[in-house]
């Protein structure tokens, strides 16, 4: 029944798709083969991980693993865990509910419409003149973060973008409000090889809607840099450097100065907070007390290093780091690539922060 199922997906065959479904279900199934009509799966397989003892109505739960491929995505399948129940007929079981076990998938939510560009392939709940905007400023990205990062990357874009943010905080499988505030952020997908990750661009619309132009454009390309150097990112990679180089990727020949683009920033130094370390980790968590002034704090250190030494040597530098094995090395990465030590290099980087948000 589920290797039926899988195969009506790919199709988008309604017919194949409502067969085997129980009576009282088959409204909400009617619904769901709607919403996933457009969806352009290259492949589809229910795995299935487990399944319970019939109850006392004779019904059973499968718990499978929906291992899918998006055409023109993804090179490895991804996983969304499934939660399935069937009821027993008089021919044999019937499908009740197809649900989601953990993370929503976006045609869960509503009716998925696609909008495929140059660069990318994006889904959405939004309209179709919503969509085609959103996959021209994905297609702006993609050559804007290749020029600087180079041909080793896919070069393509999936974004995924539902239409409010409780369903953003579904997808995500957090709770509701966990990302205000936060326009887009960039994901693996589950069950594909670790190494070659298929990553998603999810926007939390209602605040990308919020956003200037120039602001969106930020957004998307500070979120494709993260797709262009997934390779190079490591556990032990500071998030100072990576949110720091997808920031600069983001605003390089923007034509904005330091105190546009660090605002927050730019009034605690007025006021006497200028900081002494780098941002720590913890500070780039969604809802942490003074987030903005830690992406601020990174993309100076990130532009530092460019203004100083070149943009090809930040770009070095932060494959350096992605390949030391060990956050310990991090003083030795600095010395080798940029010929300072960590106190060093914070101490220059204050220096050249105060000197650019005094200005």
């Amino acid at each position: 029944m589920l290797a039926g199922r899988a195969r009506a997906l790919l199709r988008a065959d309604r017919t194949a798709l409502l067969a085997g479904v129980a009576p009282a279900a088959r409204p909400a199934q009617e619904q769901a083969a709607a919403r996933v009509a457009a969806v352009p799966f290259s492949a589809v397989e229910y795995r299935i991980s487990g399944i319970t003892e019939p109850g006392p109505d004779g019904r059973i739960t499968v718990t499978a693993g929906l291992a899918h491929r998006l055409r023109g995505a993804d090179e490895h399948p991804a996983v969304l865990s499934r939660r399935l129940t069937f009821d027993p007929g008089p021919a044999g079981w019937l499908l009740s509910a197809d649900e989601p076990d953990g993370s929503a998938a976006l045609w869960d939510l509503g009716e998925v419409r696609a909008a495929e560009g140059r660069h990318c392939l994006v889904l959405g709940l939004d309209g179709a003149e919503e969509l085609d905007r959103l996959a021209a400023v994905a297609d702006r990205a993609v050559p804007a973060v290749t020029e600087l990062w180079g041909q080793d990357w896919p070069g393509r874009l999936l974004v995924l973008t539902p239409a409010t943010e409780p369903q953003f905080a579904r997808m995500l499988d957090v709770a509701a409000g966990s990302y205000q505030g936060i326009a887009a952020v960039t994901v693996a997908a589950g069950g594909e090889p670790a190494a070659t990750p298929a990553d998603r661009i999810m926007v939390n619309p209602e605040a990308f809607r919020g956003l200037s132009d120039l602001g969106r454009q930020v957004v998307i390309t500070h979120e494709a840099t993260h797709v262009a150097t997934r390779a190079a990112t490591r556990s032990w990679t500071p998030l100072w450097l990576s949110e720091g180089v997808a920031d600069y990727t983001g605003y390089r020949g923007a034509g904005r100065t330091a105190r546009q683009i660090a605002p927050e920033l730019a009034r605690d130094v007025a006021a006497g907070r200028v900081p002494t370390a780098l941002p720590a980790d913890t500070d780039f968590a969604a809802g942490s007390a003074g987030i903005a002034q830690a992406y601020e704090q990174a993309w100076l250190a990130c532009e530092m290093i460019a203004h100083a030494f070149g943009p090809r040597r930040l770009v070095a530098f932060y494959r350096a780091v992605g390949a030391m094995g060990d956050p310990a090395r991090l003083d030795g990465v600095l010395k080798a690539e940029l010929g300072l030590d960590l106190p060093a290099f914070t101490k220059a980087w204050t220096a050249d922060l105060v000197r650019q948000l005094r200005r």
